[in-house]
């Protein structure tokens, strides 16, 4: 390892002034390039609103006829088994709650966000999507087979895990050119180590700070910010992104994606004793993944 990757390594679980600004300064970038849409936005003022009614989600998602339909696409598909050919937003809004939908309009919009292309010969950003889903489907699998419930806050909260590295994508292209041919160069670099090393923050760092910006849940940007030291995230709120670390593993195992950005192969003990997972539901989620991440990506299609 360079000594500038271990310098970074250093650095990294304590964040300096200067760490900040930088982090700060790109997401004000990114703001004015590509973010969620106005109206996903709006979805999600209402649903954290108290006051705010069933009806007028149902206003603001219908007056977005595009989006309505990537919703019912996902709502009627095995994705949530319900009952029925549901046809309208209105029922939808019925038949679930308006967390889920929330989650289900987020998911739909982020596709968006991650259509930059081949930004050089080792990296596309749908091949960065394709493990983002892959992570998505473990999570909720593994979810439900522990019997932890929050199948809608699994799945997005794998989606979403390196949502940072979309921000250095948009804000800071050259220099994440530089850290993906690093590692390249050198695969016993690690891909945080490398950013920090040539953009002086990392992917959970951006992702975090991008989280907090569009005013997403803490157990968002737990996720975001913390899915390679679940370890660091206080005991009450680990579960998810412990999950979706467990899941990242997975997917990069399969090389599912993109999967510079995964660590380790093996499995941390205690986050899955933290998890009650075992032996048989990994490899059972293992051998389902590939199948299960091809079908949310086409229900997700860029």
């Amino acid at each position: 390892m360079s000594q500038a990757a271990v310098n970074s390594k250093n650095v990294a679980s304590n964040p300096s002034h200067d760490q900040e600004e930088i982090v700060r300064s790109a997401i004000q970038e990114i703001s004015h390039v590509a973010t969620l849409p106005e109206i996903t936005m709006r979805i999600i003022r209402l649903v954290e609103d108290p006051d705010s009614t069933a009806q007028d989600l149902n206003n603001v998602i219908t007056n977005d006829p595009a989006l309505g339909a990537r919703i019912l696409k996902v709502v009627n598909s095995s994705f949530y088994g319900l009952p029925g050919q549901i046809g309208s937003i209105n029922r939808a809004i019925v038949l679930l709650e308006l967390n889920a939908l929330k989650n289900v309009a987020i998911a739909a919009s982020l596709a968006k966000i991650f259509r930059g292309g081949q930004i050089c010969p080792s990296f596309n950003a749908r091949e960065l999507w394709k493990h983002s889903i892959a992570v998505a489907s473990s999570t909720r699998m593994l979810a439900s087979k522990a019997s932890l419930g929050l199948p809608d806050e699994a799945f997005l909260a794998g989606l979403i895990h390196d949502l940072g590295i979309m921000v250095e994508m948009q804000a800071r292209r050259p220099k994440l050119i530089e850290v993906i041919e690093t590692v390249e160069r050198d695969e016993k670099v690690a891909f945080r180590d490398a950013e920090t090393a040539v953009l002086g923050a990392n992917h959970e760092q951006f992702g975090a700070a991008l989280c907090r910006a569009w005013k997403f849940p803490v157990c968002f940007a737990n996720v975001t910010g913390h899915h390679h030291r679940p370890q660091e995230v206080p005991d009450e709120n680990r579960t998810l992104a412990a999950l979706v670390h467990v899941s990242d593993v997975l997917a990069g195992r399969l090389q599912l994606g993109y999967s510079r950005t995964v660590e380790t192969t093996e499995f941390d003990p205690s986050l899955l004793d933290l998890l009650k997972l075992t032996n048989k539901t990994l490899e059972e989620v293992e051998a389902e993944l590939p199948k299960a991440t091809e079908e949310a990506a086409d229900l997700m299609q860029i």
